[in-house]
C-alpha cells in the first residue's frame, strides 16, 4: 500500500493539471493563470463529508468569485459520477475526474488511509490555495468540511 507523499509545500510551484469537467469543459492550471485557485481534493462523490464540503463551497461560491477565486474539485471518480454529484447538489464549479490517479499522485494526496479499522489506499482530503503565478500559497490538510470556505478566507487574507 502506498502512503501519501505530501512532498509539496507552501512556496512550491503547483504541478500542472488538465482534465475535462462534468460539463465537458477542459480545465487546466495553465488556463486559470492570473486567478487564485482553490484546488480541493476529496475522496468520493455522494459521500456524507464530501457532500458537506462541496455544498459549503457552493453556498459561498458568490463570495469566492467576488474575490476573484476559481474553485476546482478533483476526485478519482468518473466524469459520469461527477455529473450526477454536481446535478444533485447544484454545484457551480468544475469537478475533474482523475481515474488514472495522475493528479492525486502529482499533488501527493493519494495513499494509505484508515477508516473503521480498515486500511486502504485513497485520496486524502486536502486543499491547495494556488496564487496567480501558479505557486502554492497554503495547504489545508484535513479541512473542516462544514466551514471550509471560512478556513480558505481566513488563510488567504
Amino acid at each position: 500500500m502506498a502512503i501519501a507523499t505530501h512532498h509539496l509545500k507552501e512556496g512550491d510551484k503547483a504541478p500542472a493539471f488538465k482534465g475535462v469537467d462534468q460539463n465537458g469543459n477542459t480545465v487546466s492550471l495553465a488556463g486559470l493563470k492570473g486567478k487564485k485557485v482553490i484546488l480541493y481534493f476529496y475522496p468520493h462523490d455522494m459521500t456524507p463529508t464530501c457532500t458537506v464540503q462541496a455544498c459549503n463551497l457552493r453556498d459561498n461560491y458568490a463570495a469566492l468569485l467576488a474575490k476573484g477565486y476559481a474553485v476546482v474539485g478533483i476526485s478519482i471518480d468518473s466524469e459520469k459520477s461527477h455529473q450526477k454529484f454536481a446535478k444533485k447538489y447544484d454545484l457551480p464549479f468544475p469537478l475533474l475526474p482523475d481515474e488514472d490517479l495522475k493528479i492525486v499522485h502529482a499533488y501527493g494526496v493519494f495513499g494509505e488511509k484508515k477508516f473503521m479499522g480498515r486500511i486502504f489506499d485513497g485520496t486524502h482530503r486536502t486543499t491547495f490555495l494556488i496564487n496567480e503565478k501558479g505557486v502554492i500559497d497554503k495547504i489545508i490538510n484535513k479541512p473542516v468540511s462544514k466551514s471550509h470556505t471560512e478556513e480558505i478566507l481566513e488563510m488567504w487574507k
